[in-house]
């Protein structure tokens, strides 16, 4: 058993590029979101086109390696996209997902839409950004804490959309879940707007996923006040039992 709740917005921007959608076939589900980038639309179009292509692929194949076969689907119809539809040539999206079934959990992501996992009320893991901040962490160059405010959080390396050298998206191994499990996924819109501990501590003080979401996005609104704010989305999704 489980609980979620989801929440999209457009901030300040005249349309919003983002894109979500869970799919519920009875002991499995996914959970998907997308950030699109590109302007004018297109980040709308292939935000569009990643989460459809998840969704129908999940409705007959759900055999193991799953994430990955979704991953290389959405990255073929956003190529077929930058073909089909005029200006589109550009287009990209990130893409994260949350797979569950029965008594386990994966997820696979690209680009800086985030997976956040959250045990006993603590955070216990997150993905890390295909981004130019991310790689300067890696480098030491910087803390992670600083990629909130960087000047380039916005430069992504890896996109669908992008020719790819390897594999260009992260996927976990297979995850036991406990009852009390959490997961947040988020695009770059909320996450920059809210910090880590302070989720953990809005999980902590609230009974359900919607009054999680709702706190979370109470901070992120406040704390987007002061800027330009980009779209926002999550998906929050508690494990009642397991």
């Amino acid at each position: 058993m489980f609980d979620y709740a989801m929440k999209s917005k457009p901030g300040d921007r005249p349309y919003n590029e983002d894109r979500m959608q869970m799919c519920d076939l009875g002991g499995e589900q996914l959970f998907a979101l997308a950030d699109g980038l590109g302007g004018m639309k297109n980040g709308e179009l292939a935000s569009s086109i990643a989460i459809r292509s998840v969704i129908g692929r999940f409705r007959w194949d759900r055999a193991p390696g799953f994430l990955e076969h979704a991953m290389e689907t959405a990255q073929n119809a956003v190529f077929y996209g930058q073909e089909k539809y005029p200006g589109a040539s550009g287009m990209s999206t990130t893409l994260a997902l949350l797979h569950l079934r029965g008594k386990t959990v994966r997820w696979a992501h690209i680009g800086d839409t985030r997976i956040y996992m959250f045990r006993k009320n603590k955070l216990l893991y997150q993905t890390e950004d295909h981004s130019v901040p991310q790689m300067l962490v890696k480098q030491g160059e910087i803390t992670a804490a600083q990629i909130r405010h960087h000047p380039d959080r916005n430069r992504l390396i890896r996109t669908l959309g992008q020719q790819w050298s390897g594999q260009g998206y992260a996927v976990s191994r297979p995850v036991e879940i406990e009852a009390g499990d959490a997961f947040l996924l988020c695009s770059d819109g909320f996450w920059e707007e809210i910090e880590e501990q302070e989720m953990a501590r809005r999980l902590r003080r609230s009974g359900n996923v919607a009054r999680w979401l709702e706190q979370m996005t109470e901070i992120a609104e406040e704390n987007g006040r002061t800027v330009n704010m980009d779209n926002y989305s999550a998906i929050c999704v508690r494990i009642l039992t397991n």
